[in-house]
């Protein structure tokens, strides 16, 4: 990101990109959040100081995705039930499809099930590989693909429900057999169904859901699919917005029935707008403040 703010906390339509994810995970049904700091990570501890359902743990020294999840091992001691793996820069992430991944994981009793996702677009993405009978064998990598592997357009998203007490025991047997000399959280699979454990691979997510934010190109992009989210549920509850790509709102703002948005109106934070006002053109409003009903700002 070519930032002094830690990735996950730059503003995405007026909310922190971790927070998104957080929101999904919650949607989905999760009492707990760990998050996994490192870089700057007292600037990410307080910036989520005020969750509650929030604990932290550290990442001293950047040695791969299955130390990071090695660091929550304290937090995660006792926990009989799943757990997902999120990453913290997908703010596109939606409970319902994280749910789904949960449901899966249950119907099947699997000790992980593997989130993805089909695309046409899968250029440098992990294939996921089926046998004949449509079960989950393997992640490749596109380097490592064969030809016809490489024509698989179901890819792996990076996101993970496992079971709480096997995630534990797979990591803990983890290697670092690879160029980096990392620990991957990737072969944490492969593990649990050497032992004999059932591995299983939902295609619960959408390949907009997986995109990851590396830098101000994406989180533009990102932008841009959640800021439609937002145009689209103010216009279906009956606010006008004459030209969505000349408006700009905050996820917190809220706009009474009947009220028209005109082009080049700006609305950040806390906003609340009442019913059959007409704003701008060329308005910029900034929370917290309140709009009553019949009112023109111009």
């Amino acid at each position: 990101m070519k930032s002094e703010t830690p990735k996950v906390l730059h503003p995405v339509c007026g909310r922190m990109m971790i927070e998104y994810v957080m929101d999904a995970a919650r949607t989905a049904g999760a009492e707990k959040l760990i998050v996994i700091v490192g870089h700057k990570a007292d600037m990410v501890r307080d910036a989520l100081s005020d969750h509650d359902d929030v604990v932290f743990a550290e990442q001293v020294e950047q040695n791969g995705t299955g130390h990071a999840v090695m660091m929550a091992e304290t937090e995660l001691q006792g926990h009989d039930g799943s757990v997902l793996i999120l990453a913290g820069d997908t703010p596109l992430l939606q409970g319902a499809s994280l749910k789904a991944l949960l449901d899966a994981q249950a119907q099947q009793n699997a000790a992980c099930v593997i989130g993805t996702a089909d695309t046409q677009n899968n250029e440098g993405l992990g294939r996921v590989v089926r046998n004949a009978g449509g079960d989950f064998e393997c992640i490749v990598e596109q380097k490592d693909a064969s030809e016809s592997q490489r024509q698989i357009t179901e890819i792996n998203t990076g996101c993970y429900a496992f079971s709480g007490p096997l995630l534990l025991s797979s990591l803990r047997k983890l290697k670092p057999n690879n160029v980096q000399a990392e620990y991957y959280l990737t072969d944490c699979p492969r593990i649990l169904m050497d032992e004999g454990h059932n591995v299983a691979a939902s295609c619960s997510l959408t390949i907009q859901e997986a995109i990851g934010v590396n830098n101000r190109i994406q989180l533009a992009e990102v932008r841009q699919h959640i800021q439609g989210r937002i145009l689209n549920e103010l216009m279906l509850s009956g606010v006008t917005i004459v030209d969505p790509g000349q408006t700009s709102i905050d996820l917190a703002v809220t706009i009474g029935s009947d009220t028209v948005i005109k082009p080049g109106v700006v609305l950040e934070g806390d906003v609340t707008i009442g019913a059959k006002c007409t704003i701008g053109p060329n308005i910029h409003l900034v929370g917290p403040q309140t709009i009553a009903d019949d009112t023109i700002v111009a």
